[in-house]
């Protein structure tokens, strides 16, 4: 840029500070400070109505799930697989509901971990930024897609081919679940670790490039390793995902709520956290004791997201430090 350009630039915003008051009488100082201190209060208030939100959902949930754990044995709650809450001698046991959710969650993760971190890898060390830019919207859409939708591709499409193909007694089970629910789990592993993977910088790959790695070695021993803060916390996220996930669950799992006999059958049924209270919440009586019991699924259920999400919170915090030390 010629300098006549720079002073047809620079001249405009030298006129605007010409036009700035001196110096500001009383009232017009005291405006200024009270809408200042108007603003800030407003976003204050805006601020502690997400956090109060989030408190009072807990305290809620404490309050309704209370009274069941305080007459029914929290072991008992924990440790019998009956879930019988319509029978003349109720059962509450939550076992096998939780290991429901831990088999959908876990096999979700074997499919979307590995075909999460190579598709970030690819987006961010393969190809040009032009196909990056093309590639990467389509898979965020993967999270714009309702859950009832997958629910129907999953009812509809995955579970009659499991029966003809695989030879399942039910399409709806563990596994048509698990499919599904990587399926959704995948924008947010690939697009957290792409930025973490990204965020390691030049610096590194040149060095390695320096020091006659190839390409793969790079990725492999020097990329990755370097970004595994941002790839668990990617991670830990798309669990948290798999977890909390209800419709899919509800539609695909069967609803059978035992747990699998032998243990790696994915092909029987199985019922979660999630799909019960779902499920069942619609048709209890308020103030009942199947209705303290599902509140009291829900807050096992929170404490679990709880857990994930200062996990990740941890491990996105050692990456935000590690880019910071690297630039």
């Amino acid at each position: 840029m010629n300098e006549a350009k720079i002073n047809q630039v620079a001249l405009p915003a030298a006129d605007v500070l010409k036009h700035q008051p001196l110096v500001l009488n009383y009232s017009q100082g005291l405006g200024r400070c009270l809408g200042l201190y108007l603003g800030q209060s407003i976003l204050f208030l805006i601020t502690c109505t997400s956090v109060l939100s989030v408190f009072l959902i807990f305290f809620f949930i404490i309050k309704e799930a209370l009274p069941f754990l305080r007459e029914f044995s929290p072991a008992e709650f924990f440790t019998n697989t009956g879930w019988y809450p319509q029978a003349e001698k109720p059962q509450f046991g939550a076992l096998a509901l939780i290991v429901g959710s831990i088999y959908v969650t876990v096999t979700a993760m074997i499919f979307a971990v590995p075909a999460g971190i190579f598709a970030a890898v690819f987006l961010s060390d393969v190809v040009s930024f032009k196909v990056q830019s093309v590639v990467k919207p389509v898979i965020e859409l993967l999270a714009a897609i309702p859950s009832v939708a997958y629910g129907f591709f999953a009812v509809m499409v995955l579970a009659p081919w499991m029966q003809h193909r695989l030879g399942f007694t039910t399409g709806v089970n563990a596994l048509n679940a698990a499919i599904i629910l990587s399926v959704m789990s995948l924008p947010t592993i690939i697009s957290v670790s792409q930025d973490a993977i990204s965020a390691v910088g030049r610096e590194l790959r040149e060095s390695s490039y320096a020091l006659g790695a190839t390409r793969m070695e790079t990725i492999f021993k020097v990329i990755i390793p370097a970004a595994h803060s941002g790839i668990i916390a990617a991670i830990i996220l798309g669990m948290m995902r798999a977890v909390g996930e209800t419709m899919v669950v509800w539609m695909a799992s069967g609803n059978a709520s035992r747990i699998p006999h032998p243990w790696w059958d994915l092909s029987l049924s199985i019922r979660t956290m999630t799909a019960t209270i779902a499920g069942d919440m619609g048709e209890t009586a308020k103030g009942s004791e199947h209705y303290r019991a599902l509140f009291a699924i829900g807050l096992l259920l929170l404490v679990i997201t709880l857990c994930l999400n200062l996990l990740s919170e941890y491990f996105l915090s050692r990456t935000a430090k590690k880019t910071g030390a690297l630039k």
